[in-house]
């Protein structure tokens, strides 16, 4: 008897191998349709919504961020009236260290364009094909 290949194996190996040399795994620029949570973005004659995309976390409102540092300024010049050369014209150097949370309001709007990155996820995911969304871009010639 003849060892022959199971031909169904065969065809849906050459079809998985065409299939990788067609899909795009560049990035792109999508167009948000509407923010999150419930975020829809027009990409490629798709709409990619919440469960396709992954999100930077600073574009999404209410996302807090900590932030630390030291404010250094100084008085403005000041004088005595008296002519004494003790209350002469002088400021006063200022550094105070801060720590701060800050609570991001902004984020996407109907009309932002932003990168589109197509990814592979793992199945628990419940797609192998998912994008990450990141920035916010302009054109300078305005269109």
């Amino acid at each position: 008897m003849e060892n022959r290949k199971d031909p169904y194996t065969q065809m849906l190996q050459i079809q998985q191998s065409v299939a990788k040399t067609l899909r795009k795994s560049g990035v792109g620029i999508g167009k948000i349709l509407s923010p999150p949570p419930d975020i829809q973005i027009a990409y490629n004659g798709f709409i990619l919504d919440k469960y396709d995309v992954f999100v930077d976390e600073y574009w999404v409102a209410g996302h807090e961020r900590n932030v630390k540092g030291t404010l250094s300024s100084a008085t403005q010049n000041r004088s005595g009236g008296s002519g004494d050369a003790m209350y002469e014209s002088h400021n006063h150097d200022i550094a105070n260290p801060y720590t701060e949370n800050l609570i991001y309001t902004d984020t996407y709007k109907p009309g932002d364009y932003v990168k589109v990155e197509p990814i592979e996820a793992s199945d628990e995911m419940g797609t192998s094909q998912q994008y990450l969304i990141s920035g916010k871009f302009i054109r300078l010639d305005g269109k």
